[in-house]
């Protein structure tokens, strides 16, 4: 027999054992699958594909070897699952499924590629904008002043005055970006005041924000809230130049009703004139003072104010708004904060708030305190000090005082001990502690200091010694001055909703939390949104080979996306980005910014406006990035600052003596090397070699 017929009965023997064999369609030996190793065929894989594969194994039962004897059902006995069967509908689907999110992609990157062409045209006519407003000079002119003398503790400080020079060149509002620059007649002299010199003078920059309003550049003055001269006044005694900027704020309007004193106005403002300092300095135009040793002060949101610029320095998140309104092209990172009470960190405010004021009665009352701008723009009810049934919801509440355990245990922060201040989800814990140390503290310097502290339940008082702070009691007995949320408002009610406002819209959210409560857009809740993803997962892993029910599932999804890319967010939420830019604790030991290296941060034991936990949170995230903070509580006073001015100057000479002495030994050191560089030589092809 040839070769030829040998293959020839061969392949007639193979097509009649094919012909033998049961009528089982090819994709069927796969959908009679043990049930333990069911395995649905993958989308995109065809029946034809899959006739090709060897499923000999996968049709044996399989025997658990982790049962043990008489154990489980017996292998023989294994359930078998009918899948369906993979039909011309799937593989139509299946395909449906691709081009709808071949296309969905499509559209995404239309959509971005619009935001794009949108932020360009937008930033083109801010450009063309910024070239249309009056520009004006950043050279300082030290012929043009006023020399004046006034008194502290009777003796006269003669000073020299120059006042309402605009310190940006193209400004927004040129009444409030222009600043006042005070300087002490002997440094014209050659003299010295308080050990400094013209070079040497530290240079005080403080703030007369509040309550996020505008704030004016403020001038020296014989008399102050608290009694004597005010705080520029003094410093001038102390020997220190001042800088004193005016400061947009929330309510400022252009001629064509445009707000444009919104976030972060204030603080572009800020670093503006920082820079303008430091670009005139550096030219020689302004006479005196030392651009390296810059202490920025303020209270309540001035407070705010100088916190974040000692935060922030030269971050370039600031750039293009540093840009927009013509600042000298300088640094604008500071040496020193001084923060009373500083209204800050507002993205978690509410929650450190109802951590300590949870529960307790809202108090409407007619208070002084803060800053003259925050006593001339409150708004206070008739009568005395009455009380409410409630401060908001209580479910509102509960959520955002254990929202703020949550936040705080992220933060790892740890006290001096190198403790991890943490809190339970009901409010107990190390933090707590901590704060309690503080109040305990205050109270034991006044004791010390002989005040009378009076009947204070919620302290604890032994043999002259103050053991313990109830804080619990200490909120049931200051009270609560501010509802629920006490910052952003579900009604956008009050004046930090209004500081987060856009150019074209007033008043907006700064959480996402108010947003979703306030009812204004149909936005899930939290709990509902994850819910709603669980489902979705669940859901698509169960529909895995089905390609009919995914692309139900795909379609639903898309829908639900779009719905909310639809909704107008940027009319009630700020953007994150200027959320972020105004708080300092999201740039503190990072390398986007520079911090300054001395911090004295003030808070009173009265204080209401905010709780003790939001400028406790700021000191312990500088002392844990390294930074030399001075965190204290202090006895008698509510929501108030500039009431230590001496206590406040006598930290800052120590502060700049610590840093010129570092300064002169890192001198010497440098003066070491270079000389032992002058031992080398540096040829023209970048190498160096040791001269014989």
């Amino acid at each position: 027999m040839t070769q030829h017929k040998v293959w020839k009965n061969v392949l007639a023997a193979l097509a009649l054992a094919a012909l033998l064999q049961p009528a089982l369609p090819a994709r069927a030996a796969v959908e009679q699958r043990d049930v333990t190793h069911s395995q649905p065929l993958p989308m995109g894989r065809s029946a034809a594909a899959d006739q090709t594969a060897d499923h000999s194994a996968e049709q044996k039962p399989v025997v658990n070897q982790f049962l043990l004897e008489g154990e489980g059902a017996p292998a023989s006995e294994t359930v078998r699952k009918e899948l369906p069967t993979y039909t011309a509908a799937d593989k139509a689907a299946e395909k449906e499924l691709e081009q709808l999110n071949r296309a969905y992609a499509k559209e995404q990157l239309q959509a971005q590629r619009a935001k794009i062409k949108a932020r360009k045209e937008a930033e083109k006519r801010r450009d063309e904008a910024r070239d249309a407003r009056q520009t004006y000079p950043l050279d300082f002119d030290a012929a043009r002043f006023q020399k004046r003398s006034l008194q502290v503790k009777g003796q006269p400080i003669v000073f020299r005055a120059y006042e309402g020079l605009v310190y940006t060149a193209k400004p927004y509002a040129a009444d409030y970006e222009r600043l006042n620059v005070y300087i002490p007649e002997a440094y014209f002299k050659g003299g010295s005041v308080h050990g400094y010199t013209a070079a040497t003078a530290p240079i005080f920059l403080p703030n007369e924000v509040g309550d996020y309003l505008p704030g004016q550049a403020g001038t020296p003055s014989e008399t102050s809230r608290h009694g004597g001269a005010n705080a520029i006044l003094r410093a001038l005694s102390r020997g220190c130049v001042v800088v004193a900027p005016a400061i947009r704020g929330r309510t400022l309007q252009d001629k064509d009703g445009r707000y444009i004193g919104k976030a972060p106005a204030l603080i572009v403002d800020y670093k503006a004139a920082v820079r303008y300092i430091r670009y005139n300095r550096g030219k020689g135009l302004l006479p005196a003072g030392n651009p390296e040793r810059i202490l920025a002060a303020g209270t309540s949101a001035g407070g705010a104010l100088a916190s974040l610029l000692g935060a922030t320095g030269n971050a370039p998140d600031y750039e293009e708004d540093l840009r927009d309104i013509g600042a000298a092209r300088e640094r604008d990172d500071v040496f020193a904060v001084q923060a009373y009470c500083p209204i800050t960190n507002l993205d978690h405010a509410d929650m450190a708030y109802e951590w300590m004021f949870h529960g307790v009665p809202l108090t409407v009352e007619q208070r002084p305190g803060g800053t003259p701008a925050e006593q001339t723009n409150r708004a206070v009810r008739n009568g005395a000090e009455t009380e409410a049934p409630a401060a908001g919801d209580p479910a509102a509440q509960d959520s955002l005082r254990k929202s703020f355990a949550t936040y705080l245990n992220d933060l790892a922060l740890k006290d001096d001990s190198g403790n991890l201040l943490n809190l339970s989800e009901d409010g107990e814990g190390l933090f707590k502690e901590y704060l309690q140390g503080k109040y305990v503290e205050a109270a034991q310097q006044a004791l010390d200091n002989g005040i009378d502290l009076g009947n204070q339940a919620w302290l604890t008082i032994s043999g002259g010694r103050v053991i313990y702070a109830d804080l619990g009691l200490y909120a049931r007995t200051v009270k609560r001055i501010k509802g629920t949320p006490a910052f952003d408002a579900f009604d956008l009610g009050t004046g930090e909703n209004q500081e987060f406002g856009s150019p074209v819209t007033d008043k907006r959210h700064f959480t996402w939390y108010s947003l979703q409560q306030s009812g204004a857009l149909p936005l899930p809740k939290q709990a509902e949104e994850k819910a709603e993803d669980e489902r979705f997962a669940l859901a698509w892993r169960r529909a895995e080979g089905q390609p009919r029910e995914r692309l139900v599932l795909r379609k639903a999804q898309i829908a639900r996306e779009k719905a909310q890319e639809a909704l107008p967010l940027a009319q009630y939420l700020a953007d994150s980005k200027t959320i972020r830019m105004l708080n300092p604790m999201d740039y503190i030991g990072t390398p986007d910014s520079t911090v300054a290296p001395h911090w004295r941060i003030r808070h009173g034991v009265r204080d209401r406006d905010t709780s003790l936990a939001i400028p406790a949170l700021l000191a312990l995230r500088l002392q844990n990035a390294g930074v030399r903070t001075d965190f204290r509580a202090v006895w008698g006073y509510g929501h108030d600052g500039d009431y230590d001015l001496d206590q406040l100057f006598d930290w800052m000479d120590a502060a700049v003596q610590e840093a010129d002495q570092a300064e002169a030994d890192g001198a010497t050191k440098r003066t070491v090397e270079q000389e032992y560089l002058m031992d080398w030589v540096y040829p023209d092809d970048g190498t160096r070699k040791q001269q014989q």
